[in-house]
């Protein structure tokens, strides 16, 4: 479940800043800049959430949806929760300053990317055929 890598992302994140921390690369005040990338990531979910909501489809991963969502952040991205997920690692990297919570971005990236998305195509797919083909043809994975 991506909300599970999301907070096994951070935790590893807060491990790796405390147990192991390598080069400190931010201070505050600098490192408060972590704060601008985790707020746009909350941000880009609550719009996600809105925008399934109001087509009464569902956001559970895994779950069969009832409707193509293509407007909104889904013109320039087909997975923009998990782009904001991303958005949310890398300001919390930025926050703690040190070198070694940018370890773990790369991996959920690559968790998501081969773990979770190509399920979720898969559904989308066979849900939605030609209609997701073409959308798939138009917009990017990521961004």
């Amino acid at each position: 479940m991506p909300p599970v890598y999301l907070l096994a992302a951070i935790a590893a994140m807060v491990a790796l800043h405390y147990l192991f921390p390598g080069k400190r690369i931010l201070d505050a005040p600098w490192s408060w800049l972590g704060a601008v990338p985790i707020v746009a990531g909350l941000g880009l979910v609550v719009w996600v959430a809105a925008l399934f909501r109001r087509r009464k489809t569902t956001i559970k991963p895994g779950a069969v949806s009832s409707a193509l969502v293509t407007d909104g952040p889904f013109r320039v991205s087909r997975n923009p929760i998990y782009l904001a997920m991303t958005c949310i690692l890398i300001g919390t990297a930025t926050a703690l300053g040190s070198l070694t919570p940018w370890l773990i971005v790369p991996v959920f990236v690559a968790l998501v990317g081969y773990n979770v998305i190509p399920v979720e195509e898969a559904m989308l797919a066979d849900a939605f055929g030609q209609s997701y083909a073409d959308y798939r043809a138009k917009v990017r994975r990521w961004i």
